[in-house]
């Protein structure tokens, strides 16, 4: 079994690769992918750099030239409902790419032409998992749609806006994208995301994406290690 896993910040890739042995790296398109194991399991990761067409950039390259079984993908994002706070995580049960928008041409705001498409779904078996070993560390999550753009989304009108048009609980800008390169090539995919922001919440930034960081690669470790689990 081999295992893709697709971070955001370069301090989640580091954190997992001190708990891989046989290590060895290769580059594609720019993007570094470290390769080892972790017990019995294959791993490759990576970070994608930001936005849509780094992302699926960098999960192209891990499907077709490290042909992973499975791809999840962590980092950060933005709160998009009253249930998720600072360091609360959000896990996707289907993506969708908010700034996707041929609506002159008579179609659905977010569909994504040639796969006819507005929501993908992420694995429920991967999904599952998930949530059961932020449930065992006691971490706070909501399962729901990660809505995902080329846009820093910040201000309450636009949240209002991805929320109500497509009942997102979060947004951020890779998920959808490495979800349509997964869908494609058919490979199951999980996307998880610690959230940045909150009501009446804030933490230094740098603070924040540590601890995200580790909260996130402790999650991915012991599903790693539980992986078996999906093939049951």
């Amino acid at each position: 079994m081999r295992i893709g896993v697709i971070g955001a910040m370069q301090i989640e890739v580091d954190n997992l690769k001190a708990s891989m042995s046989d290590i060895s790296t290769k580059e594609y398109s720019g993007v570094t992918y470290v390769c080892g194991t972790i017990g019995d399991k294959e791993v490759v990761a990576a970070v994608c750099g930001i936005g849509k067409v780094f992302a699926a950039i960098c999960a192209e390259a891990m499907i077709l030239e490290f042909h992973v079984d499975y791809v999840i993908n962590i980092g950060v994002g933005g709160t998009l409902c009253k249930e998720l706070g600072v360091m609360d995580v959000a896990v996707a049960d289907k993506v969708v790419q908010h700034d996707m928008n041929t609506t002159p041409l008579g179609d659905p705001v977010g569909l994504l032409s040639g796969i006819n498409e507005v929501y993908l779904p992420t694995d429920e078996k991967m999904c599952r998992l998930l949530g059961s070993c932020l449930a065992e560390k006691g971490i706070h999550y909501h399962v729901g749609t990660i809505a995902t753009g080329d846009l820093f989304v910040s201000t309450p009108e636009q949240k209002t806006k991805i929320h109500e048009r497509f009942d997102a609980i979060a947004c951020e800008m890779e998920g959808g994208s490495i979800g349509h390169v997964c869908y494609v090539n058919k490979v199951p995919f999980a996307i998880l995301r610690s959230i940045s922001d909150g009501e009446g919440a804030s933490m230094d930034y740098a603070t924040f994406a540590e601890k995200a960081a580790l909260q996130s690669i402790l999650v991915v470790i012991d599903f790693i290690q539980r992986a078996d689990e999906l093939q049951a």
